[in-house]
């Protein structure tokens, strides 16, 4: 007999409110997904829900804040998580002040903990969760990483390769597949080898077998033997590769070996390259550049250099005439003066210490480097020329006058206010001969315009840093007193020491050749018809005593 269902009394909605502010519930809008929907079932008494067994009106109020929450809610949990994800352990503290369950507290660091793996496995995630219906750009657009603000080397290259060779259009691309190679398996009769390959091959065997037992061989010796042997019986050690594949795999192989041998340690590099540092200096211009390593490629020297190896050649022509000539004819006007060789090397050392304290040596004409806006031949003249310095001691000049046999006294010329605070020292004096130079002016004269002019057209042709100033004729004669001061002591002992030259008094008579065989001046000539004067006579003429 069927059970009679009671009948359930009709509850209001105001009714309902009230008995669940009474047990602390919220209205039944919300349900906990583990609560069994036969909880909400009301029961006989009053119309309230019964409960589920074993949960008190506390944990109902957990199990309905479980269900669907509202924007508060959500608002407050992505706040909670923001906090555990950024705050680091001062967050972790205030979550767990606020009273958080470690069950909660877990779930969230979990969840955090699936959201960093997915943010940083972003191009997995999204080649996974990709339909197989997509094309493969779409996939690797998918799966790149995000823009930086830096191309990648593999697209700028892939953008290159597009650039410099269009792609085919698709009816005319090939299939991407590559043909595996057909593989024979059908059984093959072994080769014979002819008898003479035969006994080739024995009589090569049998030669090895002899060599590696020799016992005159050393050790490293057999040990290399074997090793060659080993390698040349392994299976497939003469199989030569065929394609590009086999030949580098073979290559790899061979340099893993060497590299397990160690041939490859302190190998000896090569020379570095020989880098100009001038060639990538922006104030250097790279046409002249170019053309200077031409030149210096080819052993090509330009006009300028050729016109300035001249100029050179014939200044140093010129001095080197000049200074051997004053040194000769100072050497001698000294020695002419008379006294022992002591009193001479004396007197050539005062002369000396004289030029080294009045005119010291100075920069030669060609080492002296001109101004770029010094152009014009006045200018360049006075740059060079040297003006007399206000504290300079007055120049002593002593003078010979080249008369026969007589030798002039020396004349000092200076200024009267000048007082001498050594009277028993002689003063140090200059030594110059003006007729020497007289009679050499005309000469010295021509040099220097010769040198001039060919100074004249190097400046034209050279660049402005390599032009060179002019000559002149005082600058050059006191340069050559300053040089050859310190040399007149050797050049005096060299010509003391030289022996005498013995002048012997040779007469010479005219005639012939054979006249000179005969001390005599008188000639015997004899005059015949007949043919009787020959060689004989001529003996006898020749070495007569009494001729």
């Amino acid at each position: 007999m069927p059970a009679t269902r009671g009948q359930i009394p009709y509850t209001c909605y105001r009714c309902l409110r009230a008995s669940r502010r009474q047990y602390g519930l919220t209205i039944g809008r919300y349900q906990s997904s583990n609560v069994s929907p036969h909880a909400a079932e009301k029961v006989e008494d009053g119309g309230i829900p019964r409960q589920p067994e074993g949960l008190n009106p506390a944990g109902s109020a957990t199990q309905y804040e479980e269900g669907e929450q509202g924007a508060m809610s959500m608002r407050l949990a992505e706040a909670t998580e923001e906090t555990l994800y950024e705050g680091g352990r001062a967050g972790r503290k205030a979550v767990e002040d606020a009273g958080f369950s470690d069950e909660l507290r877990e779930k969230l660091l979990e969840k955090i903990q699936a959201a960093n793996f997915r943010s940083e496995n972003a191009a997995a995630f999204a080649t996974i969760e990709t339909s197989n219906n997509m094309g493969r750009g779409s996939k690797y657009i998918a799966a790149a990483p995000g823009w930086t603000g830096v191309e990648n080397t593999e697209d700028t290259v892939l953008r290159m390769l597009n650039d410099a060779k269009k792609p085919l259009r698709p009816g005319y691309r090939g299939s991407a597949k590559i043909p595996s190679p057909i593989v024979d398996l059908g059984l093959k009769r072994a080769s014979s080898q002819k008898p003479s390959q035969r006994l080739a091959n024995a009589r090569d065997k049998s030669s090895i077998y002899s060599i590696s037992k020799d016992s005159q061989m050393t050790d490293k010796e057999r040990e290399d033997m074997k090793r060659e042997l080993k390698e040349r019986f392994t299976p497939g050690a003469r199989a030569t590769p065929s394609s590009l594949r086999g030949l580098a795999a073979l290559a790899n192989e061979r340099i893993e070996d060497a590299i397990a041998r160690g041939q490859f340690k302190n190998i000896r590099r090569g020379k570095a390259i020989a880098r100009d540092a001038r060639a990538d200096n922006p104030f250097i211009d790279t046409t002249e550049y170019i053309l200077n390593k031409m030149i210096q490629r080819q052993d090509i020297s330009p006009p300028w250099i050729e016109k300035q190896q001249e100029l050179v050649k014939t200044a140093n022509s010129f001095r080197g005439r000049l200074r051997h000539d004053w040194k000769r004819h100072a050497a001698r006007t000294i020695a002419s003066r008379g006294g022992d060789l002591i009193e001479q090397l004396r007197l050539a050392d005062r002369y000396a210490e004289a030029e080294r304290i009045y005119n010291p040596k100075k920069r030669a004409v060609e080492q002296t480097s001109v101004p770029t806006n010094a152009t014009s031949d006045p200018i360049m003249v006075n740059v060079i020329q040297e003006s007399p310095k206000p504290n300079e001691m007055p120049t002593t000049t002593v003078e010979f006058e080249t008369v026969p046999g007589e030798t002039a006294e020396a004349k000092t010329e200076g200024r009267d206010n000048i007082e001498t605070t050594i009277p028993t020292v002689t003063p140090l004096i200059l030594f110059r001969i003006p007729a020497w130079e007289a009679a050499e002016m005309s000469y010295l004269t021509l040099a220097i315009n010769n040198l001039n002019s060919l100074t004249r057209s190097y400046n034209l042709m050279a660049p402005d840093l390599a032009k060179k100033s002019y000559f002149s004729l005082d600058r050059e004669l006191r340069s050559c007193y300053a040089d050859v001061a310190p040399q007149l002591v050797e050049a005096i002992k060299e010509r003391a020491a030289r022996p005498a030259k013995v002048n012997e008094a040779t007469t010479h008579s005219p005639g012939s050749v054979l006249a000179k065989f005969s001390v005599s001046d008188t000639v015997k000539v004899y005059e015949s018809s007949k043919p009787h004067y020959g060689l004989r006579e001529f003996w006898t003429d020749l070495f007569d005593k009494k001729s």
